[in-house]
């Protein structure tokens, strides 16, 4: 647990400047968001590196002669890392403090570009890629973290909406860029974009991100981290993951044994927090978080948003370019606009999201995303590429209306103490929907293609491969549907206090 701000440490002794309270009276009023821009750029880094790969998928699976199932491991091996080691933030805060978890955040994201672009194998694609997701997995939840306890309740959505323009202008712009650097210098040239964010990163950290813990007090956690709870959560997502991937094999007892051992991975971890915490430990998941009514039903709709979030963000490019034959360049053409009006509108609704409820915002935004996906199914191979655009757009509004006011107002009630726990586990909990979403849109698109008799394997387009394609959003048209019956208890008049 975090303990109330102090410039010293439990045992009295004075914390390793510079801590909060003395950049802050160097910076003045200012230093809150010049500390927010720091995280910023970390931030857009490792989301960079999470989604404009996959621009690059379709190159890297001819270079290394792929098919669909390993190509999709470059993003779902991603994610399987980002999701285990969110879990992990809250500790290394303590244990390290601020500055230090996340310079080595940076560092080892840094390493995972320069190694995936210079690699010859396939396999330590692989690992830089599970390198960049346990460097992206501590970072993001560290913001939100920043955001509540830095600024007042009212400049709260602000903030949260300043952040989130700045976040989602780099991946806006990476797709545009990364598709003609692939078409110019091919898939290496991907890995490689993170390595200036994460050099400005560094210097901005070494400037305002405080070495203090959250709180305000010395990094000095002397416990262990949950490596039983931590083990119990990656055996978890792993069998998940593999088990849906077996889905669409010949070996249905195989995928049953694996899901059956996901569930019962997920019992024995929610167990064991509970153990850690009646012993007085330090779980990797506080379970007092779900007693905040309004925090557990923002987990619900966090894990359904994560699925249809990210699954698209694998399937979109792929659609575009092996259903339409689209070049990666005109692939990142085609999404610049979206992502330009997405931060327009992250901006707007983040001064709403001081106002507005949570659950008006949220379930506006998934309606606008649902409404993105069921127009897909007006493409045909003679359609010219605007409406694409515009679709593309219609979605990205409906993120910009979810994304800065669902953590906010899932967080919000919780105690100051469970802050960076909250922050960690609803970003454990959207990235294990993002990772299982990735999974399901591969799986479900291979069987609709083969029930239509087609496969990506074939270089002719057909109308039986965009129906295979459309059915995918179809599915994921539902899913935000189902999303929207969660964000709807998020109204005040059903919260309740925590048990």
């Amino acid at each position: 647990m975090t303990h109330p701000s102090s410039p010293v440490a439990a045992d009295g002794a004075t914390a390793p400047p510079p801590s909060m309270n003395l950049l802050r009276e160097r910076y003045g009023e200012r230093y809150r968001w010049l500390l927010l821009l720091s995280v910023m750029v970390g931030t857009m880094a490792s989301i960079m590196s999470s989604t404009i790969v996959n621009v690059a998928i379709p190159d890297m699976s001819r270079h290394f002669a792929l098919g669909q199932e390993r190509a999709q491991w470059v993003s779902s091996g991603f994610m399987v890392a980002t999701t285990v080691s969110m879990l992990t933030t809250p500790w290394l805060l303590s244990r390290y403090g601020y500055r230090r978890t996340y310079v080595g955040t940076m560092l080892l994201l840094m390493a995972g570009g320069v190694l995936g672009g210079l690699s010859n194998v396939f396999s330590l694609v692989l690992v830089a890629r599970v390198a960049e997701g346990l460097a992206a997995g501590v970072v993001q939840p560290i913001p939100a973290i920043i955001i509540l306890r830095a600024f007042e309740p009212h400049e709260q959505g602000r903030a949260s909406g300043i952040f989130g323009m700045g976040v989602v202008l780099a991946p806006a712009i990476g797709p545009s860029i990364g598709g003609v650097l692939v078409d110019l210098f091919g898939w290496r040239s991907i890995f490689f974009m993170v390595v200036p964010f994460c050099l400005a990163s560094l210097w901005l950290a070494f400037k305002f991100v405080p070495t203090t813990a959250p709180g305000g007090v010395a990094a000095a956690r002397q416990g262990a981290i949950d490596w039983r709870g931590l083990l119990l959560g990656t055996i978890g997502t792993l069998c998940l993951l593999n088990g849906l991937v077996e889905l669409r094999g010949n070996a249905p007892g195989e995928a049953a044994l694996l899901l059956a051992g996901a569930v019962a991975s997920l019992a024995v971890f929610v167990w064991w927090q509970k153990r850690m915490i009646a012993a007085g430990g330090e779980p990797l998941m506080n379970m007092a978080l779900f007693g905040y009514r309004q925090f557990a039903m923002g987990s619900v709709v966090a894990f359904i948003y994560g699925t249809a979030l990210f699954g698209s963000t694998y399937l979109l490019p792929v659609y575009m370019q092996v259903a339409l034959h689209l070049s990666a360049s005109h692939v990142g053409t085609i999404m610049l606009p979206a992502g330009i009006v997405l931060a327009i509108t992250i901006a707007g609704v983040g001064r709403l999201a001081d106002r507005q409820p949570t659950w008006v915002l949220v379930s506006i935004g998934l309606v606008l995303l649902a409404i993105s996906f069921a127009l897909m199914v007006w493409m045909h191979l003679r359609s010219p590429i605007w409406p694409l655009v515009v679709f593309a757009i219609i979605g990205r509004i409906g993120l910009g209306f979810i994304l800065p006011s669902l953590n906010l107002g899932s967080m919000r009630p919780l105690a100051k103490p469970l802050i960076p726990q909250g922050a960690s586990t609803i970003s454990f909990v959207r990235m294990l929907g993002g990772a299982s979403g990735v999974s399901l849109c591969a799986i479900v698109l291979e069987w609709r293609l083969a029930a239509h008799g087609d496969s990506l394997a074939s270089s002719m387009t057909s109308t039986a491969r965009l129906a295979a394609f459309n059915e995918v959003f179809v599915m994921l048209s539902g899913l935000c549907v189902v999303a929207i019956c969660a964000a709807w208890q998020l109204r005040e008049k059903h919260e309740k206090k925590p048990v």
